[in-house]
């Protein structure tokens, strides 16, 4: 656990304020990329007990994993976004919260989803969530982190708050130092069409027992 730093606030009230826009543009899993469904479905299907949408956003990947027949808890830092969730998503679960302190027991689950929401996390702070996140994640439990591929800890001006670029080789090497063997890997381009023009990348792995 690390403390929780004023700047999860802050990113959840930079959400906040362009809720309504960032839903308008990616509000449902059919507005995003298959690619990015078809890796996330794959993952989800390796996943043996409860998971974490961790960075859930409006829920559309909550809401997705649920109906494919899984029981999942989305968190998110900005409170627009969780009310969202709540009215639109009905009898799936949603939390207000930080990556700093997970509102949840030890081993408390079986897979981790953190879709391009370590992205507005400032790189010294990296480390401390990985381990949170370790708390919460069973042994043997996998964890899939999305983010934009480029220069590790180069910071690019993002459309809702300030973000930073990863690698696989760079995030990996904090996931292992922080109790998690790494299973895949992977880096693509991306299409025309796409909500999104930077390259994405994204890394597996599981908690060591």
């Amino acid at each position: 656990m690390i403390a929780g730093p004023p700047r999860d606030a802050a990113v959840g009230a930079a959400y906040d304020s362009r809720a309504a826009e960032y839903i308008a543009l990616a509000g449902g899993v059919e507005q995003l990329a298959s690619a990015d469904r078809e890796e996330i479905e794959a993952w989800a299907g390796t996943v043996r007990g409860r998971i974490l949408d961790a960075g859930c956003g409006p829920g559309l990947w909550t809401r997705h994993l649920h109906d494919g027949g899984h029981e999942v808890l989305g968190l998110d830092m900005s409170e627009r976004f969780v009310a969202h969730a709540r009215a639109h998503h009905p009898g799936v679960a949603f939390r207000h919260g930080t990556f700093a302190e997970v509102p949840a027991q030890d081993a408390a689950f079986g897979g981790i989803l953190a879709w391009y929401s370590l992205i507005h996390m400032p790189p010294s702070d990296v480390a401390g969530i990985l381990g949170e996140f370790a708390r919460v994640l069973a042994p043997g439990g996998s964890l899939l982190i999305g983010f934009f591929d480029g220069t590790p800890r180069e910071a690019f001006a993002h459309a809702v708050a300030p973000a930073y670029y990863w690698s696989p080789e760079a995030l990996g090497e904090l996931m292992t130092e922080s109790g998690f063997e790494i299973t895949d890997g992977s880096r693509r381009e991306r299409q025309p069409g796409e909500a999104s023009v930077r390259p994405h990348a994204s890394v597996t792995a599981v908690r060591l027992r």
